[in-house]
C-alpha cells in the first residue's frame, strides 16, 4: 500500500490552496487532505488521481470543532492559509482583522500541543510585516527588523511571535514564511492585479476612444510571486525547512504598480489613461518592497520559475 502523506489545510477555499492541490496532482505526489474554511470551495476536490480531498465547514474560532477534526485526522503537516488577508479590509474592521486571524491561528497550534500530535505546521505570514524600509535595505532578508504599518501586518508579526514561542518553549514543529505579494488565476478580483486584469478587459471591449483606469497609488513597488512557484516553495518547506525559522518566499525583483498596468494594457493592444479614486489610496502603505529569497533557496533547492509576464498573461487568459 502506497503511504500517503496527510495534510490539514486551513484557508482551503482560497486561491492558494487550490493551486497547492494542483501541485501536489502534478507532481504525482499520494496524499490525503482535509480543507476547513469557512466557506465551501467554488473549485471541484473529487477529480483528482493522486489526492484524497475532504473538506469540512468550520470557524476555526469554534475550538471544540477544530480539535474534533485535529484529533480525527490526525495531520503530518498542517498548512495554515486561513486569514483575512486584504490589508484594505485591516484598515475597515482592525478589530474582526486583528482578532480574528490571531486568534484562529492561536485554536489551531493550542489544539495540536494539547493533542501531542507530532506534525509540522507552516505559519503563513506577509512581506507586510516588514513595513515602510529604507532603499539600502534592501533586499529585505528575514533578519531584518519589522516595523508593520497596518492592523493586518500587525495581525501577522503576532502570529510570527506566538509561532515562535510554540517553537521554542513547546518544540512544537513550526516553520514560518513571509510570503510576499502572490498572483494568479483564481484570486478574488478585490485584490489589485486581478482588479486591474477585470477592468482592462471590459476597458479593451468597450468602444469609447478615451479608455480610463481608475485605481490607487500606483508608484507603489511591489515583489511579485507567481502562485504556483509559491505553493512548490510551501512544499519544500514542509519536506526540507528547518524547525523554527522564517522564509521569505519572493522574486527578488520589484515592479510597480504602473508597470504591471502598463504590460497588461500592451499585453491586451490598448491605450489607456489613469484616474486615481482618493478612497482606494491607503492611509499609510508601504512605498517599496523587494525580498530576498536567497535563504529559502540555499535551504531546499527552491526557485522561482514564473516571469511576471507569463502570470499576468495566465490571469488575463482566466479573466477572458
Amino acid at each position: 500500500m502506497i503511504s500517503m502523506d496527510k495534510f490539514l489545510v486551513t484557508g482551503f477555499s482560497g486561491f492558494v490552496c487550490k493551486h497547492f492541490l494542483d501541485y501536489l496532482e502534478d507532481n504525482k505526489i499520494p496524499a490525503q487532505v482535509i480543507g476547513i474554511d469557512i466557506h465551501a470551495p467554488s473549485f471541484n476536490i473529487e477529480n483528482f488521481k493522486y489526492i484524497k480531498c475532504d473538506f469540512q465547514k468550520l470557524d476555526l474560532l469554534n475550538k471544540a470543532e477544530v480539535e474534533k477534526v485535529v484529533s480525527e485526522f490526525k495531520p503530518n503537516y498542517v498548512l495554515h492559509l486561513a486569514s483575512y488577508s486584504s490589508v484594505a479590509f485591516s484598515w475597515e474592521k482592525p478589530v474582526e482583522s486583528f482578532t480574528n486571524n490571531t486568534n484562529i491561528f492561536l485554536n489551531l497550534i493550542e489544539t495540536i500541543r494539547s493533542l501531542k500530535l507530532n506534525c509540522r505546521i507552516l505559519s503563513i505570514g506577509s512581506s507586510e510585516e516588514y513595513g515602510n524600509v529604507n532603499a539600502v535595505d534592501l533586499p529585505l532578508k528575514e533578519t531584518q527588523v519589522l516595523k508593520p504599518i497596518s492592523p493586518y501586518a500587525v495581525a501577522r508579526v503576532s502570529q510570527e511571535m506566538l509561532s515562535k514561542i510554540y517553537a521554542d518553549s513547546y518544540e512544537m514543529d513550526i516553520i514560518m514564511t513571509r510570503s510576499f505579494n502572490h498572483i494568479g488565476t483564481h484570486q478574488k478580483d478585490f485584490f489589485v492585479i486581478p482588479s486591474f486584469a477585470k477592468q482592462l478587459i471590459n476597458l479593451k471591449k468597450t468602444n469609447s476612444e478615451i479608455k480610463e483606469l481608475t485605481t490607487g497609488d500606483t508608484s507603489i513597488v511591489r515583489d511579485f510571486v507567481d502562485v504556483r512557484d509559491v505553493v512548490k516553495a510551501y512544499y519544500l518547506l514542509f519536506k526540507k525547512g528547518k524547525k523554527g525559522e522564517i522564509y521569505n518566499i519572493c522574486s527578488g525583483k520589484g515592479i510597480s504598480l504602473n508597470e504591471i498596468i502598463s504590460i497588461i494594457a500592451s499585453i491586451l493592444n490598448i491605450s489607456i489613461i489613469q484616474k486615481i479614486n482618493p478612497q482606494l489610496v491607503r492611509p499609510n502603505d508601504n512605498q517599496i518592497i523587494i525580498g530576498s529569497n536567497e535563504k529559502i533557496k540555499t535551504e531546499t533547492g527552491w526557485s522561482n520559475a514564473i516571469s511576471i509576464e507569463q502570470s499576468l498573461k495566465d490571469i488575463l487568459e482566466f479573466y477572458k
